[in-house]
This record gives structure tokens, sequence and C-alpha cells, in this order.
């Protein structure tokens, strides 16, 4: 290995450098870098000579992790890309998860999409619009989910009154999309504009059936977390005042629900919001949910 041919320069390093040689001569001499001369100096002026020869005859004799993907979890995460609808990395891990029991990081999955797509450009291509602001009660609802293991919440918020409506599926695709769609229209009935991000939940079936609720429907753009505000707001209290950030198993789903049930009580009833002047969303809100 190529720590073992540096043995015999260290042993002329060291000599030279007891000669007081400076340290680029040295470096010119043995024809290696000169910052690998000012390691071999460091160790020879902390442990001596033999201790550093020791040392370099120690090191690196394990081999080195595996740091390339393999070809067939590249196949996968493309093929995965394409079925779902150009769905986004956090959705990508999760069918890996499920379909292939392959765990694999957000940022690996976007490197490998890089090699295949141009994200950045498409994404800078597409027209989205300014975002919108709710200005009235049931005018702007946002709405996204939350990973909580093997269950997962459809959350939608009021970005006017901050009322809350929270509905836990045991998947996420689109058909559970849509039944937290029911659970939302059941409490906020009419809204102007519903908007989402671009998850594979909130498609299909989804995206057809939308009207049911809100008279327009709008895609928040992706990487833009600030046009989501205000249910990102909503889930970091979720997790921290609720549920946590632990994962859930299927069969704790009625714990889930009951405790749920309890603090969405709490959060449009008696939790004042700075944003509100200290009121509570039933306080400002004529519907009461």
């Amino acid at each position: 290995m190529s720590h073992m041919k540096n043995i015999p320069k260290i042993k002329v390093a060291w000599n030279l450098w007891k000669e007081d040689v400076p340290t680029t001569r040295i470096a010119e001499r043995l024809k290696v870098h000169r910052a690998t001369v000012y390691r071999w100096i460091t160790h020879f002026k902390k442990s001596g000579y033999f201790k550093t020869v020791r040392y370099y005859k120690g090191c690196k004799t394990h081999p080195r992790k595996k740091t390339k993907t393999d070809p067939i979890t590249k196949r996968l995460v493309w093929m995965i890309r394409e079925k779902h609808n150009h769905c986004c990395g956090e959705k990508i891990r999760y069918w890996m998860r499920k379909k292939y029991d392959i765990k694999i990081s957000v940022k690996t999955i976007y490197i490998i999409l890089n090699e295949k797509y141009k994200l950045r450009k498409r994404y800078k291509q597409r027209k989205y619009g300014e975002a919108p602001k709710g200005n009235y009660e049931r005018d702007v609802i946002q709405a996204d989910t939350v990973d909580f293991g093997e269950v997962y919440a459809f959350t939608y918020v009021d970005t006017y009154t901050r009322q809350a409506v929270v509905d836990l599926e045991l998947g996420l695709e689109a058909n559970d999309g849509y039944a937290s769609l029911t659970v939302a229209k059941k409490r906020y009935r009419n809204v102007r504009l519903l908007q989402n991000d671009g998850g594979p939940e909130f498609k299909g079936i989804f995206t057809e059936r939308v009207n049911e609720l809100a008279k327009e429907h709008r895609v928040s753009r992706p990487y833009k977390k600030n046009e989501q505000a205000f249910i990102e707001s909503f889930n970091r209290s979720l997790r921290k005042e609720c549920l946590g950030w632990r994962k859930y198993a299927r069969k704790e789903l009625p714990k889930m629900k009951e405790k749920l049930e309890k603090y969405l009580k709490y959060y449009n009833n008696e939790r004042p919001h700075l944003s509100l002047g200290m009121r509570t969303p039933n306080e400002i809100a004529k519907c009461r949910i």
C-alpha cells in the first residue's frame, strides 16, 4: 500500500530534518508534497522517529468503505421517479424503503437524479406565479404531510385564521390524499384556494376531485418552503407539542387519533398565536371547527 512505500522516505525525511534542511527542500528531494513533510515533522516532534514509523505501518490496514452507489440502486431511483410523476427525494426514499427495503439518504438520491436529470434548470424554467396569502377566512388553505413511520399525517391550515385540520392515514398515495381531502371538506366546507406541494399523495384522484373543497388549486414551487410557511410552522408544532419526532407502528393508530383529537381541540380553542394578537384560531374565525 502507498503508506508502506513511504517508510523509506520517512527515514530520509527524519535525517534531513535533524540536519535542519528546510521543509521545501526535503519535499523536493523526496518528490512528495510539502504538506506531507509537514505531517511527518509534526509526528517527529510529538512521538519521535520509531513511533512515527510504527504509526504509518499500522494505519489504513482495513479496506475502505464502499462509497459509490451500485447501478441497480440508481436504476430503481430513476424508475420510481418516472413511475410516481417526478416525485421529490423524500417520496423516493419512502418508496425505496417500502418496496425494496433499501435505506438511502435524500442527499444520495438527489446526487443520483442529477446524473440523469437537469433538476435545477427544469425548475427555473417553470412558472408558478406569486405565492398567495389569505386575506379572509377560508381564502387560502395550505396542505402538507408529516411522516410518522408507518402512519402519515395529512395536515391542513387556514392561513388567515390558523385553524388546523389533521387526518391520519396508513399510506402516502393519491387515494390517501383524497381520503384526507374529504375530512378537510367536512371542516372547512368551501375554500377559495388550496395549496400543497408536488408529492404523489396530492396527485391523481386528489387533483381530479380537489374542486370538492376548493375553487382553485395551486402547487407550491419545489425547494421554496417559505411558500408553505404556515403549514410548515404547524407541522413543527404538531411534532413538538403532540406526536413528537418518533416513528409509529400501524397498531398505534387508535392511540394517535385519540391524542391528536385532544391536541386539535387545544390548538384551535385554547392555544394563543402571536401573529393573531394572542388570540386563538376559533376566536378569529366565524366558523368554528
